[in-house]
């Protein structure tokens, strides 16, 4: 298993950006598939984005694309999500997510993933 621990949250006005991180630690980080998702009040979580072993390949929600990247340091064991042109319909708590399975790159299903971090709030104001 990998520990997962997102942090970078934050207030900030619609427009504005943001750079959430997951630092991992436990089993080798490039072993895994990472993906951020996220989750507001009385919603399923859901899907934001997802980056491959190596880094090269990505998938991301509709919504986001364009306006989030996500990328990560294997060496540094963390993953990155770079959150611009933010908009209020993006407050959500934002987590990290692992797993070691290569196939769940192109699953945007939140029961694909088997590791977790603790979430990290995101609130954009209008």
């Amino acid at each position: 298993q990998v520990q997962l621990v997102e942090s970078g949250g934050g207030l900030v006005q619609a427009g504005g950006s943001l750079r959430l991180s997951c630092a991992a630690s436990g089993r080798a980080f490039s072993s895994y598939v990472m993906g951020w998702f996220r989750q507001v009040p009385g919603k399923e979580r859901e899907f934001v984005a997802a980056i491959s072993r190596s880094g090269i390949m990505t998938s991301y929600e509709d919504s986001v694309k364009g306006r989030f990247t996500i990328s990560r340091d294997n060496a540094g064991n963390t993953v990155y999500l770079q959150m611009n042109s933010l908009k209020p319909e993006d407050t959500a708590v934002y987590y990290c997510a692992a797993d070691f399975n290569p196939g769940v790159l192109g699953s945007r299903s939140w029961a694909d993933f088997k590791s977790w971090g603790q979430g990290t709030q995101v609130t954009v104001s209008s």
